[in-house]
């Protein structure tokens, strides 16, 4: 215990603030995720759209980053399960309140027995927030990005 407690005061401040948020949307996606698909789709994105995979500054890179390291640490000490989905749906709500465009990905795959396997992973800019470690053996089934607006213009911008 103590040593958990002195990891989470080793990390950067920037990711420990962003690790409560991080929990409390890993909680809120997986009540999405119990949910049907066809509902929460829409809260996903555009289909079939990807955002650009340039445009970002040094800014949005580093908060991409620390969101990415603050989703990862959490899921890991959430009471229900937090894989590749309910990552990828929380980054991404992370990601829009910052106004940062993202894509989520969804993949598929047969194990080594044959059975269908599952994967998703979020994109933003040409970093890879969730789901990199296994992204490369899924074929791409679905797509959707998420354009978030620039502050105060009202018109949808793919990447600031």
């Amino acid at each position: 215990m103590f040593r958990k407690i002195k990891a989470y005061f080793s990390l950067p401040a920037p990711v420990r603030q962003l690790m409560w948020e991080a929990y409390i949307l890993l909680g809120w996606a997986r009540i999405q995720k119990a949910r049907s698909f066809a509902k929460i789709a829409p809260g996903l994105g555009t289909p079939m759209v990807e955002t650009p995979m340039t445009g970002l500054n040094r800014t949005q890179v580093v908060e991409i980053r620390n969101i990415s390291k603050a989703v990862m640490l959490a899921s890991k000490y959430t009471l229900w399960e937090s894989q590749c989905l309910v990552m990828a749906i929380a980054a991404m709500k992370m990601l829009e309140r910052r106004h940062i465009a993202s894509t989520l990905y969804m993949g598929t795959a047969r194990n080594k027995q044959g059975q269908l396997m599952a994967h998703a992973w979020l994109r933003s800019g040409k970093l890879i927030v969730t789901g990199a470690d296994t992204m490369d053996q899924y074929t791409v089934v679905g797509v959707f990005g998420k354009g978030c607006p620039e502050k105060g213009s009202g018109e949808i911008v793919y990447d600031a």
